[in-house]
């Protein structure tokens, strides 16, 4: 095979772009293999691709890619192991996608690698199975989006709620009117995390670690936290925090449950970085409300303990992590799949998983992209959601427990979060008057746009940052 070189698929690349759109490709037939190249080798990557697409009926990993040579090679030994044959390993992903005979990507990079690299494999004519979050920036998925139709690929976002029976019977339910109307939607993740540590000194980087392509899009700086991998994601520089890491999963389900198809009208979050003195500096505890024109969604996060000394995780009405529809007759929680009416009696239960790697390699199978179960259209408007939450949390200052209320006091159900929020801070020892706290401003969208109205400095995190060459284009899907 002819390797080509970083700026020979890059040309490659342009000059496909001017050609025609790439139709779907489908496999010849069931028994046809689909040979499948996964980049990224993490948890992910290797927990969760590799057993999915080996598990299936002529499905194949021929290929992995990873920065790291070290864990890429344990990957590929964990492979010979476990599924008894051989892959490929590259460092550089554009090598891999320049192989004809691969078919799918799974693409199992970190948040800040998902837009570029699910450009490139589109481009190469492969269909993409992304995680989620989506994107890294709004723009970003727009891109994605633009590139899939562009060039005629199959893309399947990561939020994998989407191909389970649970959640398909009871935002079914919710919808034929058995509780009346939504009236609002609270979403949760009150998942434990350690601190990242802050090192005295840069992390040195191990020499099996390209880390000009583990960076990639983001900029190339010294680390001070104590560990290289997966801590990224709690770094705006590499990631998008709780409220979208975690929290896409559960906006997804709450769009969905809504019928909403775009953005909020207004967004705004509260909240900080509290008891980790560390490295890194997306908020640990966060509260958004997203004003929906249905029904609005709110969102709180809880990376903490219950309190000082606990080691017990927050909860919500017995929860931990979860979607509970508040309608006019009652409460569904759908992640539990139970519905209770307004006096707590159980009135219905709801039951049954799904695979969503299997449906996407049906997808792929037919051709036909109405067969995706998340399709990336979807994956980017639930990605966007989370990220317009965090650009008010990012552009806020710190504020007194009077300056919050007067933001939120119109809101009941925002009161009542703002007030767990206090009383959670409180458990900790926190005094929420004393400059600790984030307060983020209301910021009004521009929907038909995905931008912010009247507002440069939001919309500059809209558009995003990227570093020479690994720039992601932008794409007319018309052209």
């Amino acid at each position: 095979m002819q390797t080509m070189t970083r700026r020979g698929f890059m040309k490659s690349s342009i000059a496909a772009g001017a050609v025609a759109a790439l139709p779907f490709s489908r496999v010849r037939g069931a028994n046809e293999t689909i040979r499948v190249g996964v980049i990224g080798l993490g948890g992910r990557g290797l927990g969760a691709h590799v057993p999915s697409f080996e598990s299936q009926k002529n499905v194949t990993v021929a290929a992995i890619c990873d920065p790291d040579r070290e864990r890429m090679g344990n990957a590929a030994k964990t492979i010979e192991s476990k599924y008894k044959h051989g892959v490929e390993q590259y460092v550089d992903m554009r090598q891999l996608f320049d192989r004809k005979d691969i078919n799918v990507i799974g693409n199992a990079t970190q948040n800040y690698w998902h837009g570029l690299s699910t450009i490139w494999a589109c481009q190469a004519g492969k269909h993409v199975y992304v995680e989620k979050p989506l994107s890294h920036y709004i723009w970003e998925g727009r891109q994605m989006v633009n590139a899939a139709r562009k060039y005629g690929r199959l893309v399947q976002c990561g939020t994998q709620h989407r191909s389970e029976a649970l959640f398909h019977q009871g935002i079914q339910w919710i919808r034929e009117g058995h509780l009346g109307k939504i009236k609002l939607i609270t979403a949760f993740a009150n998942k434990l995390r350690q601190s990242c540590g802050k090192r005295p000194t840069p992390l040195p980087i191990p020499e099996t670690v390209d880390y000009d392509l583990w960076c990639g899009p983001a900029k190339k700086v010294p680390i001070y936290r104590d560990r290289l991998q997966y801590d990224c994601s709690f770094d705006w520089n590499t990631g998008d925090g709780e409220s979208c890491n975690q929290g896409v999963h559960e906006i997804d389900v709450a769009r969905w449950c809504l019928g909403e198809t775009g953005l909020p009208r207004r967004v705004m979050s509260i909240g900080g970085r509290f008891v980790f003195d560390d490295a890194c500096d997306v908020p640990n505890t966060q509260i958004i409300y997203y004003d929906f024109p249905t029904a609005p969604i709110l969102y709180e996060v809880h990376n903490l303990t219950e309190a000082k000394g606990s080691t017990k995780a927050p909860a919500f009405r017995g929860e931990g992590v979860g979607v509970i529809v508040d309608c006019e007759g009652g409460s569904v929680s759908l992640y539990r799949g139970m519905a209770w009416d307004n006096e707590g009696k159980e009135v219905k239960r709801f039951s049954g998983r799904g695979d969503h790697f299997a449906n996407f390699i049906e997808a792929v199978r037919s051709g036909r992209r109405e067969h995706l179960n998340a399709e990336i259209l979807e994956g980017h408007v639930s990605t966007a959601v989370c990220h317009t939450g965090n650009i008010s949390y990012r552009l806020g200052e710190k504020a007194s427990v009077k300056e919050m209320r007067v933001q939120v006091r119109d809101i009941p159900a925002f009161n009542e979060m703002l007030d767990r929020l206090l009383e959670h801070l409180a458990a900790h020892e926190i005094d929420a008057d004393a400059g600790t706290v984030t307060l983020g401003p209301w910021l009004q969208i521009d929907r038909p746009n995905e931008r912010f109205k009247d507002n440069e400095q939001a919309n500059s995190l809209v558009r995003g940052f990227y570093r020479a060459p690994y720039i992601v284009p932008d794409i007319d899907q018309s052209a």
